[in-house]
């Protein structure tokens, strides 16, 4: 579980990194500087890496568990500037004690 979980806590950071810089650099630049090659870049890179969230976030919550409703909103919160932070952080004091657990 704790492969898994840090697993998880990296495509947590990646996938929140790219969509803030998705957000707050490369779209503005497009719609008020009309150069759209930041936007063509991240936003695929992007993409493509937030399937490898899904992944990682149904992994922790298989193995953690957790209720469907639950699952769904961390899968979601990789989709939201800002949220996929909170997420981790959220999903990490879940686990931890799970973890601590394993170990004892």
């Amino acid at each position: 579980m704790k492969a898994a979980l840090t697993r998880y806590r990296v495509m947590s950071y990646i996938v929140g990194t790219l969509l803030i810089a998705l957000f707050f650099v490369a779209m503005p630049l497009k719609y008020m500087g009309a150069n759209d090659s930041l936007v063509a870049i991240i936003g695929p890179v992007h993409g493509f890496l937030y399937v490898f969230y899904l992944i990682a976030a149904f992994d922790v919550a298989r193995r953690a568990g957790w209720p469907l409703k639950q699952t769904l909103l961390v899968l979601i919160a990789g989709t939201i500037p800002v949220v996929s932070f909170v997420a981790e952080r959220w999903v990490h004091r879940q686990v931890t004690p799970k973890l601590a657990a394993e170990t004892a």
